[in-house]
């Protein structure tokens, strides 16, 4: 007879209605959590009736674990940090067998592992996750007389009191035996390798850090987070617990811990409260040991609007007209952690429409979009982008995001469908727009099918923004010398610094913001293409039909008090700050030349004098 799953059960006692089940299972995708637990955060079934066919497909009674005191000796069999990690509650104990509360009683790995520790038969109860975790922390708390949990119980002052929860994306069962080989040293070392990574992960998440790096030097072992694109430390941790923290993020990562000397990959989710962050691992052999690289991707975070993003009026404005167009293709380029794929999904998010069929192919698929067709690739599986793509036109698509283009086969797909009545967004790692022309070329696509294909091409910086702490700086000597030798012939007298406060960490700066630079394909620009790809002919015509350069865009932020000198230095290069087109050709050429070298025509008079950047007002009285 075959076995009835929880949908099944639940429909066939009126619990639920089919529509609403496939709902259910469209919005677990790409989320690992099981779909008792998710029909219990949304409230579409009565935890009694749940409960009732959770029963009835496991064959495992339930236990409400919610309330319960736990005998001290059950919990003392069993490591906390054990407990936590497998979601598995010690109820009770006697000489031959444990009770124990679980949230996957049939997953067998967990049983053995639980058996092997205690030495005991283990009866297995079902329980829910939230309740069975909540359990485990004040239990423990209760046996070791404390009044807050450690570290792998540890809360997150944001989240509302709930406990920190790892869960695994695959079976970890293939790690079992490696498992235990190290478990007798943890459970010797009262798992301080446990409680470091999730203060670790705490205090990552708390600063809003984008990446987590786990560096192993000669004498200890350096912790460090990016914020904001800026790599700080964080921590440092002893040497000796290096081996042991490094294990403890491939258990979690479902890697092979025995495997020291070679790269790996992973991953696993972590859910503070109602907030759920993917954990992208990677470790790679050093002198000193492995090194660790976690990525945070947090798939609730709002998408925001252009606007919000840092769009100047216009570019916003030409954004919205360009991504409109019933077919094309607009490129975002930029160097990696430029926000490329953030820009996208604001643009996807403005086409979400019941009428439009978007369908994305990304690597990884860093944000669940409601309404969104995502597709992960995978190499390995043989799921390339230009496989993605093949598909995809065969799925009857109005907008097609791909997540970067990286070869000449998705290269020209792309294009072919741009030309056929898509709509297609995509990046390219490119110093600035006009250079994405460039890299087309050289990945062996012809002028006239990008002549005729691109709609337009956004590059993009990100820069810290300033906290409400700053203050204004005088320009020193050094930076006006810096500034004029750049091609800035009016520096400012002030600029604003940042001065740092608690509400930044006394960094000074508080998020971050783009600086944009649009090239819209119109007509002139389209001409110059097909008659072969000239950089400075292209840069001319942008520049005639209006085209605003990012430097000038980071200087009105500069002016704006916005974001700092130093920090537009950081990312975009001085050296074309100031420099203006010339009248008569066209090119491009520092404000101080009174002629152009290329066609030898004086320039306006005041164009060399003037600068496109206005000094700053007067902030006398301000100034520190």
């Amino acid at each position: 007879m075959k076995r009835k799953k929880l949908g099944e059960v639940l429909i066939d006692h009126g619990r639920i209605t089919p529509a609403a089940l496939q709902k259910l299972f469209k919005e677990q995708e790409g989320n690992v959590v099981r779909l008792g637990e998710l029909i219990l955060e949304k409230g579409t079934v009565d935890k009694a009736s749940l409960v009732k066919a959770l029963e009835e497909v496991s064959h495992v009674p339930y236990l409400d674990s919610s309330s319960i005191q736990c005998a001290q000796e059950a919990l003392r069999s069993i490591p906390k940090s054990t407990a936590l990690r497998l979601a598995a509650l010690p109820v009770e104990i006697d000489q031959t067998r444990m009770v124990v509360a679980m949230v996957e009683p049939q997953n067998v790995g967990t049983i053995d592992e639980l058996r092997f520790t205690v030495g005991k038969n283990i009866v297995p109860r079902f329980g829910f996750r939230a309740e069975i975790l909540s359990a485990i922390v004040r239990n423990y708390d209760r046996l070791e007389g404390v009044a807050t949990a450690g570290a792998a119980g540890s809360v997150d002052p944001l989240a509302g009191g709930s406990p920190v929860e790892f869960i695994s994306t695959s079976s970890r069962q293939a790690n079992q035996e490696a498992i235990r080989e190290i478990q007798a040293e943890v459970n010797q070392q009262r798992t301080p390798a446990v409680r470091l990574v999730s203060e670790i992960i705490l205090k990552a998440m708390s600063k809003h850090a984008s990446d987590i790096h786990i560096e192993p030097q000669d004498a200890r072992t350096v912790v460090r987070i990016r914020v904001d694109g800026v790599l700080r430390e964080l921590d440092s941790v002893p040497r000796s617990l290096q081996n042991q923290l490094v294990s403890r993020m491939k258990i979690l990562a479902d890697m092979d811990i025995a495997e020291r000397r070679a790269p790996q990959d992973g991953r696993f989710m972590v859910a503070v409260g109602q907030r759920r962050v993917d954990m992208r691992v990677s470790t790679l052999p050093t002198q000193y040991g492995e090194k660790v690289v976690m990525r945070l991707l947090d798939a609730s975070a709002p998408i925001l609007s252009f606007t919000d993003l840092g769009f100047p009026a216009g570019v916003a404005e030409q954004m919205r007209r360009l991504i409109a167009l019933p077919q094309g293709m607009l490129l975002v380029t930029g160097p990696t952690g430029s926000g490329k794929t953030t820009t996208l999904y604001s643009a996807l998010n403005l086409l979400r429409k019941p009428a439009v069929n978007i369908v994305t192919v990304e690597d990884p698929v860093e944000y669940a979009l409601a309404g969104v067709n995502q597709v992960h690739v995978n190499t390995r599986a043989g799921l390339t982008f230009a496989k993605c793509l093949r598909s995809i036109l065969r799925q009857d698509p109005n907008v097609i995001m791909i997540g970067e283009i990286r070869d000449l086969e998705t290269a020209e797909i792309a294009m072919k469908a741009a030309q056929t009545g898509h709509m297609v967004l995509s990046t390219l790692h490119t110093n600035d727009s006009i250079s994405a022309v460039a890299r087309l070329l050289d990945l062996g696509i012809a002028e006239y099918l990008i002549a005729s294909s691109v709609s337009g091409i956004l590059a993009q910086r990100l820069v810290r923004k300033l906290c409400s702490c700053h203050v204004q700086h005088r320009v020193t000597m050094e930076e006006r010398d810096r500034l004029a030798a750049s091609g800035w012939l009016s520096p400012p007298e002030t600029v604003p610094w940042p001065k740092g406060c608690d509400t930044c960490d006394n960094t000074g700066y508080k998020g971050r913001l783009g600086i944009y630079e649009l090239l819209a394909i119109d007509d002139s620009i389209r001409g110059v293409l097909r008659g072969g790809y000239k950089p400075d002919l292209v840069k001319a015509a942008a520049r005639a039909a209006g085209m605003r350069r990012m430097q000038e865009d980071a200087i009105e932020k500069l002016q704006a008090s916005v974001t700092t000198l130093e920090e537009i230095t950081r990312v975009i290069p001085m050296d074309a700050l100031e420099s203006a087109g010339c009248e008569r050709c066209g090119h491009e050429l520092p404000p101080a030349y009174r002629f152009c070298p290329f066609c030898g025509s004086a320039r306006a008079t005041g164009q060399a004098e003037s600068s496109s950047v206005r000094p700053i007002h007067d902030t006398e009285g301000v100034l520190t």
